[in-house]
């Protein structure tokens, strides 16, 4: 509630404005039985017709602005609601990201929270800014302009009002609860929903495809039966409500006429009440508690429901600065669970600039979770990742983005000239500078074929290749001022000539390079190699490697089998 408040301040003057044009939208609502009045107590009553009808333009001129103020409600509405809805979602989707138990798995739930919780926060946002808001404003307005007009009558109208009202507060708790119990039936749905579709094949191969159906099947039938209650609570609701509204038009029929007769209320006065109990406050009674029991009664559940289940970020913000550039991974162990298989395990490698290093092994086996734990994207379950002596995950973020970069093999590009797509990460880059990255790398005629730095990309890169994506992907890292370059098969689409000029210009940056390697081509050009297998990885030269890993061996005769007689046969 602390965040979705503070959120609204944040849009303070947009809610003063709201506040604003209600001011207007409420002025029909005080004057309307008022101006009614006195059309028949000066005008029709008074033989004076043309008066009346005066009277009654004033009020159509009142409804008109009235109206006015309204539509103003609504055009600056979503100034308001859509910040709010994008800062819940942000929240949501970072505290997914940040909390290490879900090791970046499908979260069916969070998937839930968002398009369930998020937009019931969004609508009833909206509702309250909109409906509740106005019915209120009409309420008081009425009240008032009935006091002000026929004050004799105001005990009659508030009075059962006031009862129906604290008697609709009393159903509230139990309302909330039924409301509650049908939002945790939805989500128990979607979750069971969600383990039946990432687990498909498991419940093909084992033929567990009615106890799928009866799990999903429970869930749904908890969530009709919770549905129906909150109809019924609702139904009460209403009876509650529509007591409320019509016991003061009786006590309005039967008490009225004497008061006229004794000349404490004029015939004007007495249509007046009606006008503002039937256009007024009655409608208002019933659409403020119907917003109250769904829209602000939502609203609070969902609120709370997303503190209860909402991931929370526990992520420390950096605060350290790296004393130099070496990368040191001491004992580091990680698995995707705790009942898993750590893919690394006990491994210890120190990396200074100027290093040039390859991490091979089988597809899955982890390589892209080992260039995951060196940027800090992840922490290890046991040992440490250290840039320049410090976590690598509390290192200063500016500070960690600008000296570590990640070229992955999925190639992102955006809609946008070339220059801003290359100057991404350094918007400093000069054209000079982009120019020359661009022939290192080997995109030049890429950018001659587009037209210059000044050409504009499609959107994910459209029009070009796989290839040539990844060669100005590259570019743009090339650029920076990243000491650190971390390749995860970012030149898998480019032919062997073209991996092997982008990983030597890497390499004399001087700085530290990881090749995940797509092609063992790159180990012969690295100073190291890296080798994953599921146990513990072997880290040698190429040579040294060759001699004393059999899976290293296989790899590189499956490669190359110029390599047959180097490699060591695998123990039996």
């Amino acid at each position: 509630m602390r965040f979705y408040l503070s959120t609204l301040a944040g849009h303070r003057r947009g809610v003063l404005i709201l506040l604003g044009w209600s001011v207007l939208e409420g002025v029909p609502a005080f004057f309307g039985g008022r101006l009614v009045g006195t059309a028949v107590d000066k005008g029709f009553a008074a033989g004076d017709p043309r008066s009346g009808v005066l009277w009654l333009l004033a009020f159509a001129a009142l409804a008109v602005a009235g109206a006015l103020g309204q539509r103003q409600v609504f055009a600056r509405l979503g100034a308001v609601v859509e910040p709010m809805r994008d800062a819940l979602v942000t929240r949501i989707v970072q505290g997914v990201l940040d909390d290490p138990t879900h090791r970046r798995t499908p979260d069916a739930s969070a998937v839930a929270m968002i398009t369930r919780h998020v937009e019931v926060v969004r609508d009833a946002t909206a509702g309250v800014l909109v409906q509740a808001r106005a019915l209120l404003v009409t309420t008081v307005a009425a009240l008032i302009g009935l006091a002000t007009t026929a004050a004799a009558l105001i005990w009659l109208v508030v009075l059962p009002i006031v009862a129906s009202l604290v008697l609709f507060a009393l159903l509230l708790p139990s309302l909330a609860k039924r409301q509650r119990d049908a939002v945790i039936a939805d989500e128990r749905t979607a979750e069971a929903s969600g383990a039946v579709l990432t687990g498909l094949r498991d419940v093909a191969a084992c033929k567990a495809a009615e106890e799928a159906f009866a799990d999903i099947a429970t869930e749904v039938n908890r969530q009709a039966k919770a549905t129906v209650t909150v109809a019924w609570a609702n139904s009460l609701r209403a009876t509650v409500i529509a007591l409320g509204g019509f016991t003061p038009v009786v006590l309005l029929v039967a008490f009225a006429p004497p008061l006229v007769a004794s000349g404490q209320l004029t015939t004007g006065a007495v249509l007046a009440a009606v006008v503002y109990l039937t256009n007024n406050v009655n409608p208002a009674l019933h659409g403020l508690a119907r917003t109250t029991s769904t829209v602000v009664m939502r609203l609070m559940v969902a609120l709370k429901r997303l503190q209860e289940v909402a991931p929370r970020t526990n992520k420390k913000i950096g605060t350290e600065v790296p004393s130099n550039g070496e990368v040191v991974l001491r004992d580091v162990t990680f698995g995707w669970s705790q009942d898993a298989e750590p893919v690394l395990r006990d491994l210890s490698l120190t990396l200074r600039p100027g290093d040039h290093l390859a991490v091979v092994g089988p597809s899955g086996i982890g390589k892209s979770t080992m260039a995951s734990l060196l940027t800090g994207l992840m922490p290890p379950d046991l040992g440490r990742v250290l840039f320049g002596g410090a976590p690598v995950d509390l290192v200063v973020p500016e500070v960690r983005h600008h000296a570590i970069a990640l070229i992955p093999q999925e190639t992102y590009l955006f809609t946008g000239t070339v220059r801003e797509n290359l100057t991404l990460l350094a918007p400093w880059a000069t054209d000079d500078e982009l120019l020359e990255a661009v022939k290192k790398v080997g995109a030049k005629p890429i950018l001659d074929r587009l037209g210059g730095l000044n050409a504009t990309l499609g959107h994910a890169g459209e029009g070009l290749s796989a290839g040539e994506a990844q060669l100005l992907a590259l570019a743009r890292v090339h650029v920076t001022s990243a000491s650190i370059v971390i390749l995860d098969e970012a030149t898998s689409h480019l032919d062997p000539a073209a991996e092997a000029r982008v990983e030597r210009v890497f390499a004399q940056r001087d700085g530290i390079l990881v090749v995940i390697a797509h092609r063992l081509s790159s180990a012969l050009r690295a100073n190291r190699v890296l080798v994953m297998d599921g146990g513990k990885p072997l880290l040698g030269t190429h040579e040294d490697l060759l001699r004393t890993s059999p899976l290293y061996g296989q790899l590189m005769l499956a490669w190359d089998p110029t390599h047959h007689e180097e490699t060591p046969l695998p123990k039996r």
